[in-house]
């Protein structure tokens, strides 16, 4: 029998860290382990496919170190890490698929207008791609409580 798994992606920000209580009370819920998964973007490349070098590389052990760091604080759950490099939607969706997940759940900005329109929403990709439901946290903005209206599936 298969492991039930909660996938929560995580960019390192505030909305990411935001979503990590609320993975952590599923998976506490469900008996579920938590996967924690981290996608590198590929360095853009310009022109003929040559790279532009001026962008320093992505620094693994950094990310790596970076990741190791996003845990559930309860220690009865189990959890995992996963780096992958790629489109970070497809690559979510694509880990999910691969690894049976039961759910994503993710932590929004919450851009709107000419900033989503600019910065893409990888929160609505995931949305509209996954394989199984997600869940998408967006942090309250200060001075609004943090209530089931906080929550949006």
């Amino acid at each position: 029998m298969n492991q039930r798994t909660i996938l929560l992606p995580t960019d390192f920000s505030y909305a990411s860290d935001a979503a990590l209580p609320h993975a952590e009370a599923l998976a506490r819920q469900s008996g579920a382990r938590l996967l924690i998964v981290h996608v590198e973007e590929p360095p853009l490349a310009y022109g003929g496919g040559e790279l532009y070098y001026g962008t320093p590389e992505p620094d693994t052990t950094r990310i790596t170190a970076m990741l190791e760091a996003v845990k559930p604080v309860d220690p009865q759950v189990a959890f995992r890490h996963h780096l992958a490099m790629g489109d970070p939607a497809g690559e979510i969706c694509r880990i999910a698929a691969e690894e049976g997940a039961e759910m994503i759940v993710l932590g929004t900005h919450g851009r709107t207008g000419l900033l989503r329109l600019l910065m893409g929403s990888v929160a609505e990709s995931i949305v509209r791609h996954a394989p199984c439901p997600v869940l998408v946290y967006r942090q309250p903005e200060k001075g609004m409580a943090a209530g089931p209206a906080a929550l949006v599936s």
